[in-house]
Formats: structure tokens, C-alpha cells, sequence
């Protein structure tokens, strides 16, 4: 077993929960790789020492080049801001320094293919924190599709859906300007990834995207802000391998907490998931006596992908944390083989494709062929 350092570009909500991971991931499953928090960095000196103290890193510093350039920061994880994403990944490839980026990649599809190039380049470990789709409900879900257990499948529906904005009256903040903070750059990514994840390549798009809110009470107190990005979006899609699907995405659904669904329908069953029940899923079989067909709860346990590690219980369930700790165990695991682990840097760079392709779509009011972007 090796020691390796590490450092985290923020300190926020994703920083935090990065740093946790780290620090248990080589307890949970063992990693030949035994992660060292070696440096942290915040936008000031007194909050990046507090973060180190309180996250338990060695070091700290305001300036994100200190911690890259740094020799005893061996792999970095970015868990700042998108538009600071590709400066940073550039800088760490050019060291040879593997990297774990943070949805979504860069401001737009233009960056991410940087920093596809970059990575590709350099040769060396990249990783996209997509972190849902690794629940062992869901890594269960991707087997049985592939297996064949309902058959040939011929339709995804897929959502991402929250209410955190779907009070007009509550007051406007940063994730109400810029593209990239809108439900398209913010939700949607994680649903795509899901769907091509889960049935594949899409081929071809028709998106309808709105801001159903257009102005909110401002932060200061002072009047009403107009609202510059999307609260809600959707599209209808034929996957590559011919397969139906439609995604929606909001940040105004009423009552969502977490809705990270899918449905998927085969010839012989079918699957259902939602994320505010993430330790099940549903599992229709088209077989037996009709009296007693019909979807069964299938609870998680210790014969489903990496439960065991945290549980040795059927049905205790894991949660949101161990997701982040498994997306850890995969990044250590890439950079130790020296093979590339999914979602790699492209795998990301396609999701801001599809991105790209609805933005367009909205626009013309056409189906567009993703291809194209």
C-alpha cells in the first residue's frame, strides 16, 4: 500500500463532501492507495485554514496555483465553480497530475473539449463527479439492462427535478444568472449522464426550455431581479441504438426534493428508480400467472454493487455521502491500474454535448442531430 496526497479546490458543500470521502474511502474498501489530505484552498488565506482545520488537511491557501503546483499534492479533485474548472485541469495535466472534476465540465462544450484534449494529452487519470448514477441500486439497474433480464429495451423516460426555486417569492441568488447555473447546466447534466449510462448514445433531440419565473425579490431587499437563466426543460430523444426516450429537468417542481427517476421499458419487463427512495428499486418480469404479475420492491443489500462495504444489513441502505466515497474509490482505483474508469473527462465532454444540442434545439424549435455539436 501507497500513500498519496491530496488536494481539493473548494470548500463548499462538493468540498466538503469530497474531503469526508477521501478520508474514509481507504477504511470502507481498502484501497491500495491510501489517500493523504494533503492541502486544501479556499478564496481567502483565514477560510482555507479554518476549511483545513475543520476538514482535517495538513495545509492550506487561497491560490488554487499553490496547490497544484505543489510536491506533495499528487492528484487533485476540483470541487470549485465551473468557470474556474478548465484553468485549474489544464494546469494539473500539465503537471501530470490526475484529476477528479466536478460536474459540469467547464461553461460550455467548448471547454470541456479543452479539457478532453488536455487530458487525452497528458495521458494521465481524469474523472467526472458524477456521483448518482453510482448508487448500488442504480449500478444494479445498468446490469440487469445490459443482461438482458427485460429484454430488449424500447423506451426511457428520465428526470431530474428539485423545488428549491419553486417559490416565486424566494429571493433571487447566483444560480439565477449564466447559462451554466441554470437547471440545463446544473440538473439536466446529471440526468443525461444517467441516460447514457443507462441505454446509450443519443442521436437526435427536440427541446422546449423556460424560465417560468422571470423575476424574483432581490437578495439586498431592494425590489424585484430579473431571472437570466432556465427553471424548467425537456426534450424528446431517439438513442442511437433506437430507443424512444424523453428527459425533463426542473428546479420548480413543486414537492421534489430529490427526483432523480428514471423508468425504463424492455419487451419481457421493466425497471423504476427514484432517488428519494435510492436504497430500492422496482423490478417488473413479464412471467408466471398473470394473478400474480405485477412490479416488485427490491430492497438493496449485500449481493447489489458495493453495498456490503458499508452495510451488512439488507435494507439499511446507504446515502448520499457513500456515493461521493465510492466515486473516491473508483478515481484511486483508475490512477493505481493506470486504466481509465468511467465517467473519464470525454464521458462528461458528451453530456455538455447533448447540452449544447437542447440549447439548439430551443432555438430553431427543430429536432437537431447531436452529432452536429
Amino acid at each position: 500500500m501507497a500513500n498519496i496526497g491530496i488536494g481539493i479546490v473548494g470548500t463548499g458543500y462538493m468540498g466538503k463532501l469530497h474531503s469526508v470521502a477521501m478520508h474514509s474511502v481507504a477504511t470502507v474498501f481498502d484501497t491500495p492507495l491510501r489517500p493523504v489530505c494533503e492541502m486544501i484552498c479556499s478564496t481567502t488565506q483565514a477560510g482555507a485554514a479554518a476549511k483545513a482545520s475543520s476538514y482535517g488537511f495538513n495545509r492550506s491557501t487561497h491560490d488554487w496555483r499553490v496547490l497544484v503546483n505543489d510536491e506533495k499534492v499528487e492528484a487533485i479533485v476540483i470541487a470549485s465553480p465551473q468557470e474556474t474548472h478548465l484553468e485549474i485541469a489544464k494546469a494539473a495535466f500539465a503537471l501530470g497530475k490526475p484529476v477528479l472534476c466536478e460536474k459540469p465540465m467547464g461553461e460550455s462544450l467548448a471547454q470541456s473539449r479543452e479539457m478532453v484534449a488536455a487530458a487525452e494529452q497528458s495521458g494521465v487519470t481524469n474523472m467526472v463527479g458524477f456521483n448518482y448514477i453510482r448508487t448500488p441500486a442504480s449500478q444494479y439497474a445498468r446490469h440487469l439492462i445490459d443482461s438482458g433480464a427485460i429484454g430488449d429495451v424500447t423506451y426511457f423516460r428520465g428526470e431530474h427535478t428539485e423545488d428549491f426555486f419553486a417559490d416565486p417569492q424566494e429571493p433571487a441568488t447566483w444560480r439565477c444568472q449564466g447559462r451554466a447555473n441554470g437547471t440545463m447546466g446544473d440538473l439536466s447534466p446529471h440526468m443525461i449522464n444517467a441516460a447514457l449510462a443507462l441505454i446509450g448514445p443519443i442521436d437526435r433531440l427536440c427541446a422546449d426550455i423556460e424560465i417560468v419565473h422571470t423575476q424574483r425579490p432581490a437578495q439586498n431587499g431592494n425590489g424585484m431581479q430579473s431571472v437570466g437563466n432556465d427553471d424548467h426543460g425537456q426534450f424528446v430523444c431517439r438513442f442511437a441504438n433506437g430507443v424512444m426516450g424523453h428527459l425533463y429537468f426542473s428546479r420548480v417542481a413543486t414537492g421534489r426534493k430529490m427526483g432523480y427517476i428514471y423508468e425504463v421499458f424492455g419487451t419481457t419487463g421493466a425497471i423504476r428508480f427514484d432517488q428519494e427512495d435510492q436504497n430500492a428499486i422496482w423490478l417488473y418480469k413479464r412471467e408466471g400467472e398473470m394473478a400474480q404479475q405485477g412490479f416488485r420492491k427490491i430492497l438493496t443489500n449485500t449481493d447489489h454493487p458495493d453495498y456490503v462495504n458499508f452495510c451488512l444489513g439488507p435494507g439499511h441502505g446507504t446515502g448520499y455521502q457513500d456515493q461521493i466515497t465510492i466515486e473516491a474509490r473508483d478515481f484511486l482505483h483508475a490512477i493505481h491500474s493506470k486504466q481509465a474508469v468511467w465517467p473519464t473527462f470525454k464521458d462528461g465532454m458528451l453530456v455538455n454535448q447533448v447540452v449544447e444540442a437542447a440549447w439548439a434545439s430551443q432555438e430553431t424549435q427543430s429536432w437537431v442531430d447531436v452529432d452536429s455539436f
